[in-house]
């Protein structure tokens, strides 16, 4: 099979969070306790275009492929080469689309804890996937692009890739701060979704592209809501903390009660 390669590049700067335990007498807790930063200081929620520069230009691949004979080219050249390669038809991509977001429960569930908790990351992961099916459902019957397959013409965007890159995007959100390396594993499912949405000839390069762009930007746009859904669910305040500080001092033990509003 000829080359069609895609190169992603990743610079990830690194931090490192280290703990101290103290003696601390009753009066010197607050003194010398070291507190969380709050959540309002919390970016993982707020909007930045940054984040959609790789969505946006995986969409307009997509877009633009429905049109443009060069890209129309490429997408039957794709589909010729991967023919010839083509295994009996294999239904895995219909399970791997939602292995991400199923690693997360199952990781967490191990006690390998992510960003947020089981309510917060159950609602964002939620809205990506309500995001994810009401744009491209909808799309599908405008676009009207027709299946290698020829069996319907619903083909443009992928909607398998693009469940598939929004539960990815939904791992890599959850611990990449934790863990690089198992924040972007779940890419590898995604990619696995869509080549074999090519090889079950269901689906043109161009609408995978499209689907895993639709599928990143759905998964974004479920981080930057989640806080008005949150509070319209009747969540806490995310600036609001409490803490127990246990403590020691001649003999006498307790804990210390802080409460941040």
């Amino acid at each position: 099979m000829k080359g069609l390669f895609l190169s992603l590049t990743i610079i990830v700067a690194g931090f490192q969070k280290n703990y101290a335990q103290d003696t601390l007498s009753v009066d010197s807790i607050q003194q010398h306790m070291v507190i969380p930063a709050l959540d309002s200081e919390d970016t993982s929620h707020q909007f930045n275009y940054k984040k959609l520069i790789v969505p946006t230009s995986l969409i307009s691949y997509g877009v633009a492929s429905l049109s443009i004979n060069s890209l129309k080219e490429l997408n039957f050249s794709t589909r010729t080469e991967i023919s010839e390669h083509q295994p009996d038809h294999i239904k895995l991509d219909n399970y791997t689309q939602f292995a991400p977001a199923a690693l997360v429960y199952g990781l967490n569930a191990l006690g390998v804890e992510g960003k947020h908790n089981f309510r917060d990351r159950t609602i964002i992961c939620g809205t990506s996937m309500l995001i994810t099916s009401a744009i491209i459902v909808p799309l599908k019957h405008l676009a009207k692009e027709e299946r290698p397959d020829h069996s319907d013409h619903l083909s443009f965007p992928s909607g398998h890739t693009a469940i598939a890159f929004a539960s990815a995007q939904f791992m890599f959100r959850e611990y990449k701060d934790t863990n690089f390396l198992l924040g972007i594993s779940g890419y590898s499912f995604a990619v696995f979704t869509g080549i074999y949405r090519m090889l079950n000839d269901k689906h043109w390069f161009g609408d995978v592209v499209g689907g895993a762009g639709f599928g990143i930007l759905s998964t974004e746009l479920a981080y930057w809501l989640y806080p008005k859904i949150n509070s319209l669910l009747g969540g806490k305040k995310q600036n609001s903390q409490t803490m127990l500080i246990p403590y020691y001092q001649k003999g006498n033990a307790g804990l210390g009660f802080v409460k941040n509003f």
